[in-house]
């Protein structure tokens, strides 16, 4: 296996000297190179990572993670590899916002350069609903990636992408049903979180639990749009992250505690 199949980051435009790292979490079924339009669309000096899970793409010889923790372990082991020369800032997307969410957790703490989490279409730990989606059949569960407007009708009548596409759905579905957080412990940077108004899987009463998770700031954002908003509405998504975080500062720690 070659080092570029078990790093978990892709990084379409890396930077000499970046004043801030935006690592990106996709949706169930999504992989890192929905991430790589980002890249050309925030400011020159913000460096894109899309993260890759196992069982996908250039992964795709890799099995499935055994549980949403297992893929946030894996995250957080190389974000804090990566140089400690700039702010890193969370984004996921709703199977990626509780993967970030878990992530962060793992990093939140002294000498952390974590500034912020963004969580987009997806309720808070709290509020998350009980669904069984991955142990539907395969056409109830082919059927939810055209309800959620996140495919193309051509790639829903593709029976190849379907084939391929339909076992990391299914592992993905099943890792984000399946996950139980664990009692909160507040993180000590701000959560941002943003939804579509016309969203079906969340609610702003159900992101508004995202408020539970920080001490140091809640903001929720709604854009037009439902599940997958951030498709017409990138350009904004990405101008409401920065101006929330880009320049905020990187917290300072006491080893005295909070």
């Amino acid at each position: 296996m070659t080092p570029a199949v078990r790093t978990w980051l892709r990084c379409p435009r890396p930077l000499r000297w970046p004043a801030l790292r935006l690592v990106c979490f996709p949706h169930a079924g999504g992989n890192a190179a929905f991430y790589r339009p980002w890249s050309g669309q925030v400011p020159d000096d913000v460096e894109v990572h899309g993260v890759q899970y196992p069982g996908r793409m250039d992964r795709a010889g890799e099995p499935f993670a055994a549980d949403l923790p297992t893929l946030a372990e894996g995250v957080a082991g190389e974000v804090r590899a990566l140089p400690a020369d700039a702010p890193v800032v969370l984004f996921g997307h709703s199977l990626g916002a509780s993967v970030a969410y878990e992530t962060a957790r793992r990093l939140d703490g002294p000498g952390s350069v974590l500034r912020a989490l963004v969580v987009s279409g997806r309720p808070g730990p709290g509020r998350l609903r009980d669904t069984s989606v991955h142990l539907a059949d395969d056409d109830t569960l082919w059927a939810e990636t055209g309800r959620l407007g996140g495919t193309g009708r051509e790639a829903l009548e593709h029976e190849g992408i379907r084939a391929i596409a339909l076992p990391v759905l299914r592992a993905d579905y099943r890792i984000a049903e399946t996950y139980r957080p664990q009692p909160p412990v507040p993180l000590r940077v701000s959560v941002l979180a943003c939804i579509g108004a016309d969203d079906p899987e969340v609610t702003a009463d159900e992101a508004d639990d995202w408020a539970h998770r920080t001490r140091a700031g809640f903001t929720l954002h709604t854009f037009p749009g439902g599940h997958f908003y951030l498709l017409p509405r990138r350009n904004q998504l990405i101008e409401t992250i920065l101006r929330a975080t880009h320049r905020s500062p990187v917290p300072t720690w006491s080893a005295a505690g909070p």
